[in-house]
């Protein structure tokens, strides 16, 4: 298959599954229950990084998480006392429990008491690498952060693939009139996203020969998205929903 003929089923596949009706089994359903920038930008970053295990399981967890903080989690996190967050001792998804959630706790009060939003917080760098690597660092950069925390915060430093990172951004930065992504970061170029890999995409990418990298870490997500850029430079991310739909339906 030629390059303008893999241009040609993917357009159409992302077309296809890039579309309201995607939102209401996706995760990306929890910040498209608000308005608010801030309730956005936070209600996303819970949403991604806990985007572990079966959707509907990480739906669930969610709901529950925003139901401890009142379903106002911007109001929660600037506005708490010590006695509201007893509401969140006993949560736990997977590995990420309270004492995970705690600190995200306390580093959101800490970001958003000096910063608008934390679309500032990416923008650190002069490649995405780099923006990833200097965002973790600076998300445990508080001298209590729990070591144990780091894990579910993914870095390139680590080799890791970052895909519940990159899926967070695709989220917030990618702009389209399609509705299901955000668009409310205009600071971070929709060409500079790398992909969010997981077994779905990868399954479906290996045989199109858009994934030859035998791991799948953060070489491997690079190698991905320079392929995707060959179909469309400005926003190769937009594939996400061609590949991850297409892998979902096959199972």
């Amino acid at each position: 298959m030629n390059i303008a003929q893999l241009r040609r089923q993917l357009d159409a596949q992302y077309e296809r599954y890039n579309r309201p009706e995607f939102i209401k089994n996706d995760p990306i359903q929890i910040p498209h229950r608000f308005t608010q920038r801030q309730d956005i930008e936070i209600s996303a970053l819970f949403a991604a990084l806990l985007a572990w295990g079966q959707r509907p399981t990480i739906i669930n967890k969610c709901n529950e998480l925003l139901r401890r903080m009142d379903d106002a989690p911007y109001q929660f996190i600037i506005q708490h006392r010590d006695e509201d967050l007893k509401r969140l001792l006993g949560f736990c998804h997977r590995t990420f429990c309270d004492t995970d959630l705690l600190y995200f706790v306390h580093f959101l009060r800490h970001w958003y008491g000096q910063h608008e939003s934390l679309e500032t917080a990416f923008l650190v760098g002069t490649t995405q690498r780099e923006r990833l690597e200097n965002f973790h660092n600076t998300f445990f950069s508080l001298p209590d952060a729990p070591g144990r925390t780091r894990k579910h915060v993914a870095t390139p430093a680590r080799k890791s693939a970052c895909k519940r990172v990159n899926m967070y951004l695709r989220w917030l930065v990618r702009r389209d009139s399609h509705g299901v992504d955000f668009g409310l970061w205009t600071r971070l170029s929709m060409a500079n996203l790398i992909m969010p890999i997981d077994l779905h995409v990868e399954r479906q990418a290996r045989p199109l020969g858009l994934l030859t990298r035998k791991l799948v870490d953060w070489q491997a997500a690079e190698e991905l998205t320079a392929n995707l850029r060959l179909l469309d430079a400005d926003d190769p991310v937009k594939y996400d929903f061609a590949l991850f739909g297409a892998g979902v339906d096959k199972g």
